[in-house]
């Protein structure tokens, strides 16, 4: 979907409950409750579920989308709730947001599949830092799209890494109702 219908249907409250009165993801919150605050990247955080839990909870955010109507909408919860939450409108896939190298304790990337911000997200997390990832994968019989992966196929993103969650299936997250394939995944220390 290009920016310009993203911004549409957010305008348009289209997926009301999913985009603007779901709950944060249950994976970021299992993964995040285990581990001390410190900076969080939230790439493709839509109208910020993920990235208004994290804060709540006193880690440091920052909250990208490509979506203005959606950053928007972020900004205004997050000063309705006080909470700081540094965002940025930002076309993840033309290479608007640079990811600084070993910045971020967190970096999650949920429901968002574009294949080449794996590299820049990983050389984001600092060591021992932890990724997440959700995507969704393409159900037996289809052939993989540009926003979806095979079966099997995410696990190889993260070669090398602590993987600490690994997970094939339907989605326990209330709005995605397709398969998805989630990872949580540790940076080494040594690299």
């Amino acid at each position: 979907m290009e920016i310009h219908e993203w911004n549409k249907r957010y305008r348009l409250r289209e997926h009301a409950v999913s985009d603007f009165e779901s709950p944060p993801t249950p994976l970021l919150v299992k993964t995040a409750s285990g581990l001390p605050p410190g900076r969080a990247l939230d790439l493709a955080c839509g109208t910020g579920r993920n990235a208004l839990w994290l804060a709540e909870r006193g880690w440091d955010v920052t909250a990208v989308d490509g979506a203005s109507v959606a950053i928007e909408t972020l900004r205004a919860r997050a000063a309705e709730r006080g909470l700081p939450v540094n965002v940025r409108v930002a076309d993840l896939e033309n290479d608007v947001f640079e990811i600084e190298p070993s910045r971020w304790d967190l970096i999650a990337i949920c429901y968002y599949l574009q294949q080449n911000l794996f590299e820049p997200a990983k050389r984001g997390v600092k060591p021992g830092g932890v990724l997440i990832a959700i995507v969704h994968v393409a159900e037996p019989g289809q052939t993989p799209t540009r926003h979806s992966l095979r079966p099997g196929e995410l696990e190889g993103f993260f070669k090398g890494w602590e993987i600490l969650h690994l997970q094939e299936g339907l989605a326990s997250d209330a709005p995605h109702r397709r398969p998805v394939a989630e990872i949580v995944a540790r940076r080494p220390l040594d690299s």
